[in-house]
């Protein structure tokens, strides 16, 4: 596969690498466990603003360097800048971005291993979809530290059933891969020699099908999250009738009727 060169955001904090269509972005904090400090949320946010408009890039895949994914944010610079107007500043960036994985047009596939916690929790839930190595935990461990995970909440509950997400955020405990799975916070584990490759199978599945469509289909189905049914039904009948005059519909019908693969650059 050809890849380009790595982009470097801040120092470094955050990379991006592309490949056949795929933009890998990598939390690049090792030393720091990839907390979210405002340096690593302003890196971010700059490589998510590149990424909404780049028609290049079919499938967004958020990793991490180093043994962790992410422990959520720094609270030694919390605690340093301790200030209404820097945690305010802090969270309200940290939702911007949480808000952007889901505007992307592109899937967002989160690639964990180690732990996710807190708000690196919060991040795997906001992604469209993960993938995580059998040897990754997660916990919204605030509630350890005097703090209830509230932004990591509005992911993980609209992600879990609510007694699962519920104890997640009171009890702060661990939860082990398998249990992700079984939850719903995760989509597919794999052993850590097998991550990559698991990850690759569900980037390619996602190449293949038609960007347009995809890109259409996941803000539909953000937004009907907040719809009351019957105009959740009217807006998806809608969709799909403009999905059916469109070319990719016409192909995709035509190539199932013909018994051929579509072709989506017709």
């Amino acid at each position: 596969m050809h890849s380009s060169a790595p982009r470097a955001h801040s120092s470094s904090l955050v990379l991006r690498d592309d490949s056949d269509g795929v933009a890998r972005i990598t939390l690049n904090r090792p030393d720091g466990l990839n907390a979210l400090s405002m340096a690593v949320l302003e890196a971010l946010e700059s490589v998510l603003g590149d990424l909404a408009g780049d028609r290049s890039i079919r499938v967004v895949v958020v990793a991490a360097s180093g043994r962790a994914f992410c422990t959520g944010h720094d609270l030694k610079e919390m605690l340093a800048r301790r200030t209404p107007e820097f945690l305010n500043a802090l969270f309200d960036r940290c939702c911007r971005i949480m808000l952007a994985f889901t505007r992307l047009p592109q899937p967002v596939i989160a690639r964990v291993h180690g732990v996710a916690t807190a708000a690196g929790c919060q991040l795997v839930a906001a992604c469209d979809l993960a993938v995580a190595s059998s040897e990754a935990r997660f916990a919204t461990s605030g509630i350890n530290h005097g703090l209830f995970c509230a932004t990591p909440a509005v992911p993980i509950s609209r992600s879990l059933g609510r007694k699962h997400a519920l104890e997640m955020l009171l009890t702060g405990e661990y939860i082990d891969a398998d249990t992700a799975l079984r939850w719903g916070l995760v989509n597919r584990v794999a052993p850590p020699e097998a991550l990559d490759s698991t990850l690759e199978t569900m980037c390619a599945s996602l190449r293949a099908k038609p960007a347009a469509v995809l890109a259409s289909g996941k803000r539909f189905f953000y937004r009907q999250l907040g719809l009351g049914i019957e105009e959740a039904y009217r807006e998806a009948a809608a969709l799909l009738a403009s999905h059916m005059l469109g070319n990719e519909g016409l192909e995709g019908v035509s190539a199932f009727v013909d018994k051929r693969l579509p072709d989506w650059s017709r």
